[in-house]
């Protein structure tokens, strides 16, 4: 019985107290050679598909995750579950693509106040359910130690969207991702509490440079700078999570805020990139924060990002737990076009894609997915199997050996990480909806996209044209029809994010 029974059923199995967890030795050994897998899961924020040198960066390198790709799998046909952030990551969160999903689009609740003109009062976007069935929940319930590491995005404090309350028994971080917009805050959320970073001060994160100071000079920026950097605080709690839990299954979601604007990151990342660029200072002038350096922040950023890549990677090999744990890799959507001071021109940070973040376009929400599972996973894998957000939770549910809800959309791809392809079953098409106006569908080599609905349907063929250049919709009216039935019953309404028919 033992072989599918963990420590924790085989307890209530028999009807013993903790106290039972005193087994012999081979009892012990027993257990241990068929615990669950551990599951770490990170997700960058507004990573564009190109901004990894594995994935094509030419302009930097990333040479943890490009091991990261090396020792495990890398996708070329993954998608997010959204163009933007809050829904996205409700898609991860829940198996449910956004025609489904209770998340549609970013929702600031301006019915909770003067966001504008309070911004710490009113925290927080709107809250998921509290009955909602987060992968999380499902994990805890199978034994699992749960943390969320990083922004969160889904109910912002008293709300019954908090993770505590949706499947995380720990939480260190931003709630609000309008909090997140500078990475120097002046506080993080220890489970419901603040926790307040003394030595940050509060700034509005979308301030211009004033006119009185001098764009060349430095010190001009010395006002947007902190001392307690996030990313560098959220990556200890990840590192110290996953010793303290080394010697049980868990599941540690780790959401950094980088490369998301503003622009900002310690001196000694930029130390790295001096005069790597030929830099035009960023005043402000398109939203968040100044920046004299704006190409080299950003690729110090994602430097730095790859070097906390790097630390956990290492850190699951230094405990002896990669045959044990699965590492995945990706982002939440596109990369962010020239908003902010970001230059993803200059970096061609989606590639040759189409479109950038909060489009439906390939170049909003193709994103990069690396996987690595000593063991399970072959090394240097590259594999086209066409997969989405919601396809993680039956995943993570197949992994921990639970059957998962019937409604969701997604379908587990642990054949196709395992090496089973010919055990993979596909999706009949992938639906995506954003802004209560645009829809998308991927439908075998076919890619369609609504940019108001029941407008017109373009129509692009992947296959032969995957950066989506020529539209041949009157050319394919069957296709079209197909499609036009799927943007139609493919969905459920919502009372929240109704699509706009005018």
């Amino acid at each position: 019985m033992f072989d599918k029974t963990s420590r924790r059923d085989f307890i209530k199995t028999i009807g013993m107290s903790s106290v039972a967890l005193s087994f012999p030795d081979e009892l012990n050994s027993l257990f241990a050679s068929n615990k669950k897998p551990n599951i770490i899961f990170i997700l960058a924020d507004d990573l564009g598909y190109s901004d990894l040198s594995c994935y094509g960066q030419k302009r930097f390198r990333t040479p943890n995750i490009d091991l990261l790709a090396e020792e495990g799998m890398k996708f070329s046909q993954h998608y997010s579950g959204s163009p933007v952030c809050a829904p996205s990551r409700c898609s991860l969160l829940t198996g449910l693509h956004t025609g489904h999903s209770f998340i549609r689009d970013n929702d600031e609740m301006s019915e909770r106040g003067d966001v504008k003109s309070d911004l710490i009062k009113y925290e927080g976007q709107r809250p998921i359910p509290e009955n909602t069935l987060t992968i999380g929940k499902v994990l805890q319930e199978e034994g699992y130690k749960t943390a969320l590491v990083g922004k969160w995005g889904l109910g912002g404090p008293d709300t019954e969207g908090v993770p505590n309350k949706q499947g995380f028994d720990f939480f260190y971080g931003y709630l609000c991702q309008r909090m997140a917009h500078t990475h120097y805050p002046p506080y993080l959320w220890r489970n419901d509490k603040k926790e307040f970073l003394q030595e940050n001060k509060y700034f509005l994160t979308r301030e211009k440079l004033p006119a009185d100071k001098d764009p060349n000079d430095p010190k001009s920026y010395e006002r947007y700078k902190g001392k307690q950097y996030a990313f560098d605080l959220m990556m200890d709690e990840a590192i110290n999570f996953i010793k303290d839990n080394r010697n049980n299954p868990f599941f540690l979601y780790f959401a950094p805020t980088i490369p998301h604007v503003a622009l900002q990151v310690p001196d000694d990342s930029m130390k790295d990139f001096e005069n790597a660029y030929n830099e035009t200072p960023y005043k402000g002038e398109n939203g968040y924060l100044p920046q004299q350096r704006p190409r080299a922040s950003y690729a110090a950023m994602i430097s730095r990002l790859d070097k906390g890549v790097g630390k956990i990677n290492s850190l699951v090999k230094e405990l002896g737990l990669e045959e044990n744990t699965l590492i995945v890799f990706t982002s939440d959507n596109g990369a962010n076009s020239n908003i902010g001071g970001i230059d993803s021109e200059f970096f061609k940070s989606n590639g040759d894609l189409h479109g950038s973040k909060a489009t439906l376009y390939e170049g909003g929400i193709k994103v990069p997915l690396i996987a690595k599972w000593k063991g399970k996973i072959s090394a240097k894998s590259n594999i086209d199997h066409t997969c989405a957000f919601w396809d993680f939770y039956p995943t993570f549910c197949e992994m921990a050996n639970v059957n998962p809800p019937k409604n969701i959309d997604g379908i587990s791809i642990l054949p196709t990480l395992t090496g089973k392809l010919d055990k993979q079953k596909t999706h009949d098409y992938f639906y995506w909806e954003y802004a209560r106006k645009q829809q998308a569908v991927r439908l075998g080599k076919w890619k369609a996209i609504r940019k108001r609905y029941k407008s017109k349907i373009e129509l692009y063929d992947l296959e032969n044209d995957p950066y989506e250049q020529k539209d041949i919709a009157e050319a394919n009216p069957q296709i079209i029809e197909k499609i036009k039935s799927i943007m139609e019953n493919g969905r459920t309404e919502s009372k929240l994010f109704r699509l706009n028919t005018e």
